[in-house]
Formats: C-alpha cells, structure tokens, sequence
C-alpha cells in the first residue's frame, strides 16, 4: 500500500515543487520515484499519511469533499507573508 501526494497547485514561488510532482510514500518510506521532500511540507504530509493508510476517511478528516482524495497544504503561507509560495497536495491511498 502507498500514499501518494501530488502537488495540485503552488500559490507564489516554490523552489521546489511544480504541479505535478508526487512524493510517494511507501509502507514506511519515501519511494525513490518521489520528488525531493521538503523539510517545511514532510511533517504535515506524514502526519496525514498515516492516518490515511490505516483507512481515515478524508470527509471526515475535513480534508475533502469526496472520499477518495484529500487536499493538504503545506504550512509556508507565501506572500506576504514570506517570500515562498504555498502548495496544495492532492492525497491518495494507492494498494499494490
């Protein structure tokens, strides 16, 4: 089983990541297929992908308004408040 996040929109400038991107997390690692993680998103994503892969429901989560996906931001705030950008990730549960 993994957790996929894709990057569904960048507000401002990331350094980092485009649309598009995925960082994947397999059973209890990052896949090497992912994008290079970024210090400032990982601890919100790995809080989420846990719960997510023990079967959370994203409704209910307040992470989504369907049941399959999940939208979760990165905590930089973008302008103007810092000179990043802030991006939204798009989560889902993918079996092997």
């Amino acid at each position: 089983m993994r957790v996929i996040f894709e990057v569904a929109e960048v507000k401002g400038t990331c350094p980092l990541y485009r649309p598009g991107d995925r960082i994947v997390i397999e059973e209890f690692w990052i896949s090497e297929e992912s994008a290079r993680p970024c210090i400032h998103a990982l601890p919100t994503l790995l809080h989420y992908a846990l719960a997510l892969r023990e079967g959370a429901d994203p409704v209910k989560l307040g992470l989504s308004r369907k049941e399959e996906v999940a939208f979760i931001h990165c905590p930089d705030p973008g302008p103007p408040y810092t000179p990043g950008g802030s991006v939204i990730f798009k989560a889902w549960v993918e079996e092997r």
